[in-house]
Parts: C-alpha cells; sequence; structure tokens
C-alpha cells in the first residue's frame, strides 16, 4: 500500500499518541493505517508499509482484536487473513475507554474501597486519612458511574452534548 505524505503523518503521530497513553506504538500505528486504509489488508502488506517486523505485527493485530479495534475478514479468491479496523471514531473511542476502565479504573476503586474498610477497621489510621482515601472512592466511584451513565445514551445525544461543551452548566440550578 503507498501512502500519501498525509497518511504517514497521521501514522506516525497516532503512533506517538498510542505511546503516550501507554499502548505500543506499533499497535497504534497499525490501527492507524487500518483506520485510513480503504480495504482490508494482510499482515504482510501492513508489514511491508510500515516496515515492522511481521512477528510484531500478528503480535499487534492480535491485541487490536482483543480490543474490538480491528477484525479479521476475508477476500474472495484469498485465502489469506485480511484485517479492517472500525471506523466508526465514536465506537473506537468507546471501545477504547471500556478497555481502559476495565484495566485501570475497575482494579483501582476496587483496590481503594479495600483501602477504605482496612483504614476504617484497623483504627491506627488517622481519620484525616480515612476522609482523603473516603473522598478519593466516591471520586472515582461517580466518574466510573458516570460513564456508565453516559455510555448508554444515543450516539446523537453524545453528539450534542459534546458540542454545548461548558454551556451545560446552565442547566444546573446553582446555589448562591
Amino acid at each position: 500500500m503507498k501512502l500519501t505524505p498525509a497518511m504517514e503523518r497521521y501514522i506516525l503521530h497516532w503512533g506517538e499518541m498510542g505511546a503516550r497513553w501507554g499502548v505500543n506504538r506499533s499497535i497504534a500505528q497499525i490501527h492507524a493505517l487500518l483506520f485510513l486504509s480503504p480495504r482490508p489488508l494482510t499482515a504482510e502488506e501492513i508489514a511491508d508499509t510500515l516496515t515492522i517486523a511481521r512477528s510484531n505485527v500478528s503480535t499487534s493485530l492480535k491485541e487490536l482484536q482483543s480490543l474490538n479495534l480491528a477484525a479479521v475478514t476475508h477476500v474472495m479468491g484469498d485465502r489469506r487473513d485480511h484485517f479492517e479496523a472500525e471506523k466508526d471514531v465514536w465506537q473506537i473511542a468507546f471501545r477504547v475507554i471500556e478497555a481502559r476502565k476495565r484495566r485501570e479504573i475497575d482494579p483501582t476503586l476496587s483496590m481503594l474501597r479495600q483501602c477504605l474498610i482496612d483504614a476504617r477497621s484497623e483504627g491506627g489510621d488517622d481519620p484525616l486519612v480515612v476522609e482523603r482515601i473516603e473522598s478519593m472512592v466516591e471520586f472515582v466511584q461517580a466518574s466510573s458511574t458516570w460513564y456508565e451513565e453516559v455510555r448508554r445514551l444515543p450516539q446523537p445525544i453524545l453528539v450534542k452534548l459534546l458540542k454545548l461543551g461548558a454551556k451545560v452548566a446552565r442547566l444546573i440550578p446553582s446555589r448562591t
């Protein structure tokens, strides 16, 4: 596959951003290539286009599939597996957020709850420590609940909500 300069910049930048978000650079670049590609690509095409080792491509594709960001598809007359990425940016965002929530937020919330139970039951912790752990549990729980509620909203509502931005605060009565 021949990349245009804009495609190259996009793929390189997506790889850099992935690395900053804790995602392997190769995984992010492969995702970017599949996202931009007008057709499904074989692992060999991906490896050749990005000059990435074939073994790295295979591992990265498995990770993308586990995140539901890429899927195997077949092309008539070709026995090889071809891969395509999810093209809906909303679905991509929610799948990434959901995976991170499962891997990072949910275990953190469980650990914080256990810390709070321990801090309350041991009695040796300063009340200020208990209060601070409690406030963190409440914040993480509220954030998690908010995400779960927002996730259930229909996409057109989400688009409107994003466009409203800070104006949504006008809908909330303020205490003066």
